[in-house]
């Protein structure tokens, strides 16, 4: 067993200055005990019992959660853990086990007055202990929910980026392969013989279809029916490739009745290659369409993650208006509404002044807030998410509600403790909701929840500071 000694605990960088009567004093109120490999030194619920001051071994720390647990580290030999002064966990929030065969130091929590009043200088040690465990507790925090939300965002993103990428590959390889079926349709263009007034007239009857505001939404067996339909019209005037041509036609809103005009606009010999001609020419600008959609969406996404991550932008608070993070989280986050059938609800007050905020961790606040709101919906397969905001005073009130199963009441005190969690493990680290919190202290604003079956709101309120 190692001799534990005033000149041996100094050896502990957080004792190095610490007269060595006031460590002595603190070795003759101290109790020495032996755990054996498993047992555990203190467990999650449990009152807290003290300080411990590991002299050999290593202790494993973790929070239970679900069927698993989380591991957050480990304490070794010389590491100080446990109670320390000042601080208000009264109650141990972790389990620490012992890895090994372990010897460790404990000044009892009965003592921890005494040890204030007659200890100046192990007691600032102590505190410092604290300061310095509360900070790297806090990046900690910080890292690990942003892994987590990286890590959400990135799986969505690949997916919706995938979509439009893959669209616009099909769409130039299809785009190519029908430009170069164009010159036999286009010999048969060019030896048809027709006045300017005549191919006028056509060309008016085929902007006039084109231009209809009013096509009507059609479910899978009306749509085949029409095709039949006209497919069955177009054989009737002699037309080559019906069956295509009716199935392009009836997406551009092209009838039965169209086709008959045009076989009085046109001369018989000639209303095949014309059809088949505005035929290609309709697939041609259906393919740039989609292409373009495609190029459009992937553009509206790069943008989003720009905004939403606040790149090329130094680190400080800045007027910003807070619907702007709202959407760019949302289309973030796009692909989950989809997954889940979850219809959006937004009721902005867009006469709203801007606050003065650190935009990328405002983000945050947004992508937690509507993260969890969508796991929450999960259960009923669809679900309502309502997004509203409000002037409440001299602050900007921001509200998010689901329909989902609320949060019950007995741990409702509990679901802004950092490591709480209702979520399967490798879902939610249990940090989220104790980072918005931290965040929206830190914009001198607010967070409450309000939550019965059916209805969960959260409401985040920032103070506006007038221009």
């Amino acid at each position: 067993m190692q001799a534990v000694t005033a000149k041996w605990l100094q050896l502990i960088e957080a004792f190095h200055d610490v007269p060595l009567e006031q460590l002595q004093w603190w070795i003759d109120n101290s109790n020495i005990k032996t755990l054996a490999q498993d047992e555990f030194l203190f467990r999650a619920g449990e009152p807290a019992s003290g300080t411990h001051v590991l002299i050999k071994g290593r202790v494993r720390l973790y929070m239970p959660q679900k069927n698993s647990v989380r591991i957050l580290g480990f304490a070794e030999e010389k590491e100080i853990t446990g109670y320390l002064p000042y601080s208000r966990g009264m109650v141990s929030k972790v389990d620490a086990q012992a890895v090994d065969e372990v010897e460790v130091m404990t000044f009892p929590i009965e003592k921890i007055n005494e040890l204030i009043v007659k200890n100046f200088e192990l007691t600032s040690a102590l505190v410092h202990v604290m300061t310095s465990r509360v900070r790297e507790f806090t990046t900690m925090q910080q890292q690990n929910e942003k892994m987590m939300a990286l890590g959400k965002l990135s799986a969505g993103l690949a997916h919706e980026l995938n979509n439009p990428a893959s669209a616009i590959v099909r769409g130039s390889i299809s785009l190519k392969q029908h430009l170069q079926l164009q010159p036999e349709t286009f010999k048969e263009v060019i030896s048809i013989k027709m006045t300017a007034e005549e191919v006028e007239i056509v060309n008016n009857k085929m902007f006039e279809v084109l231009r209809r505001k009013e096509k009507p939404i059609l479910t899978l067996m009306q749509r085949m029916a029409l095709e039949d339909d006209l497919a069955e019209c177009l054989d009737g005037h002699g037309v080559k490739n019906s069956t295509e041509l009716a199935e392009n036609f009836i997406e551009f809103g092209f009838t039965c009745e169209d086709m008959n005009e045009f076989s009085e606009l046109v001369p018989p010999a000639y209303l095949s290659p014309v059809l088949n001609w505005i035929n290609n020419n309709l697939v041609t600008e259906k393919m740039v369409n989609d292409i373009q959609e495609s190029s459009q969406r992937i553009e509206k996404l790069v943008s989003a993650i720009k905004n939403f991550t606040h790149m090329d932008r130094d680190r400080d608070k800045e007027y910003t208006d807070i619907h702007s993070g709202i959407k760019n989280t949302l289309t973030m986050l796009e692909y989950k509404f989809k997954k889940g059938n979850v219809k959006l609800v937004e009721d902005y007050d867009v006469t709203l002044p801007k606050v003065k905020a650190f935009v990328g961790e405002l983000n945050q606040v947004w992508t937690n807030l509507l993260d969890n709101a969508l796991d929450a919906m999960e259960v009923n397969s669809q679900g309502k998410l309502e997004i509203k905001t409000i002037r409440d005073g001299g602050f900007i009130k921001v509200s998010i509600t689901d329909d989902g199963p609320g949060v019950p009441d007995d741990i409702q005190s509990q679901i802004f403790d950092p490591f709480f969690t209702t979520k399967e493990i490798g879902k939610g680290t249990g940090l989220g909701l104790d980072v918005v919190t931290r965040i929206i202290r830190q914009h001198d604003g607010s967070v409450e929840l309000d939550s019965i079956p059916g209805k969960t709101t959260f409401e985040v309120r920032l103070p506006i500071d007038d221009l």
